[in-house]
């Protein structure tokens, strides 16, 4: 029974593990990301706030309804003055005279309908814009989030990639470093070499632990950018290869109006537009329809809620018609005012254009450049490989000493991480170049 119950321990702890474990290949990646990064679910949340808007703005067009009730007991009963010649008095004089009773109350029921105002039939227009742009402003961040998980996924797979050239050196360096020791201890060699050896490969350790803790940075750096639990294990399906960037067929400009930027501006305008559009309307009349009914009580004594005395009803309907004459110019300063901010979005598409421009040309060069330079990164690694086996072979067979073994897993070292380095920089600038000419989808 016992034996049973760790059988059933164990089962569930490695389903556990398994479950924490997750294979993401870049798009799952990106699609994991686009439902659970901060900014991609901050930005929904905010489309949601717009449809709101919208709803809000069209509720002011629909029939406004309140109830009222109200009590009130006067400690002291208001006192009017009459003519006093009422009373037999001198004419033109006043008597003070107090009417009504302590305790009154009243109820009623009044709606009001908008039938004609020009600030929120266009109010009504900017809101559903205004849920227009919320749309764009989350297809913005949706693509700098797929760009940003991007960049972090392939910066994994490219130290995974140098964590196994390492690995090979570390074993490689192992040999040489054994073989050092064996010949030294038969008195073949100088402790020298020997020191030689054991040095280099010691710095191969210490490389080897300082990549492995880089990966696990790199994993924490991917898990953030998708919004992902830190404790989560991952495993990465995609590989790296030269289809990233072979058959390039790059125009010679951008676009501008293929960027999720430029809807965005776009969007703004016409808001603004409609913003202008509104404080214009504002010198229209207005129109709205109202009706009340209601019902008042007075008595003596506190006996509002006592159904055999009469409550007094009144009902009312009608129109207001609401024209505005001056206002001091106040509105005359929103339009101007507004004008100025949609003249400042005028600006701001311009802007984007040459900015598209700019960014283009320069993730281009990057990348032309970039893939120069792993071209020679990847010859020189794939020259400093042939001088250390050459080299070692020659210490081999004694011809060769191992300084210029150390020489030649130096330069190796060196080579190696020059062209990690080249292949990541070109992979971030063909990145930046599928940014720039918007072609990043999802």
């Amino acid at each position: 029974m016992k034996s049973l119950k760790l059988l059933l321990l164990f089962v569930c702890v490695a389903s556990f593990s398994r479950a924490q474990t997750q294979q993401l290949s870049l798009k799952q990646a990106i699609d994991f990301a686009l439902t659970n990064q901060l900014n991609v679910k901050n930005a929904l949340v905010e489309e949601k706030i717009s449809k709101q808007k919208v709803n809000e703005i069209t509720g002011l067009g629909t029939p406004q309804i309140s109830g009222s009730a109200e009590i009130n007991h006067f400690i002291e009963i208001p006192t009017t003055f009459v003519p006093g010649e009422f009373f037999g008095g001198e004419p033109g004089s006043f008597s003070p005279v107090q009417f009504g009773q302590p305790y009154t109350a009243s109820v009623g029921v009044t709606a009001t309908q908008l039938i004609f105002d020009g600030s929120y039939l266009v109010g009504l227009q900017a809101s559903r814009a205004y849920q227009d742009l919320s749309r764009k402003q989350t297809h913005q961040t949706k693509i700098e989030t797929a760009v940003a998980v991007s960049k972090a996924y392939y910066n994994v797979l490219v130290v995974k990639e140098q964590l196994g050239l390492v690995v090979k050196n570390v074993e490689r360096l192992k040999k040489l470093r054994d073989d050092t020791k064996a010949v030294y201890e038969a008195g073949f060699a100088e402790k020298l070499d020997f020191d030689r050896v054991d040095l280099a490969y010691n710095n191969i350790l210490v490389q080897q632990k300082n990549v492995t803790r880089l990966i696990e940075l790199s994993n924490s750096l991917l898990k953030f950018q998708m919004g992902m639990d830190q404790k989560t294990e991952l495993q990465l399906t995609d590989q790296l290869n030269e289809s990233l960037w072979n058959n390039l067929n790059l125009p010679e400009t951008a676009d501008a109006t293929k960027r999720s930027e430029y809807s965005v501006l776009k969007a703004a305008h016409r808001l603004q537009e409609l913003d202008l559009k509104r404080y214009k309307s504002a010198y229209l009349p207005s129109l709205a329809a109202f009706g009340s009914v209601s019902a008042n009580a007075s008595r003596n004594d506190f006996n509002i809620f006592n159904t055999s005395y009469k409550w007094f009803p009144t009902a009312i309907v009608g129109a207001r018609l609401s024209v505005p004459i001056w206002d001091g110019l106040q509105k005359n300063s929103k339009i101007q005012q507004s004008k100025l901010e949609l003249e400042k979005v005028n600006n701001q598409v311009d802007n984007l254009e040459q900015a598209v421009s700019l960014e283009f040309s320069s993730s281009k060069t990057k990348l032309q450049n970039n893939l120069e330079m792993l071209e020679t990164s990847k010859r020189n690694r794939e020259i400093a490989t042939e001088i250390v086996r050459a080299s070692k072979l020659k210490f081999d067979n004694g011809v060769g000493s191992s300084l210029e073994v150390i020489d030649a897993e130096s330069s190796l070292k060196e080579a190696e991480t020059n062209y990690f380095s080249a292949l990541y920089e070109t992979i971030v600038a063909k990145i930046e170049v599928d940014k720039a000419l918007g072609n990043i989808s999802f």
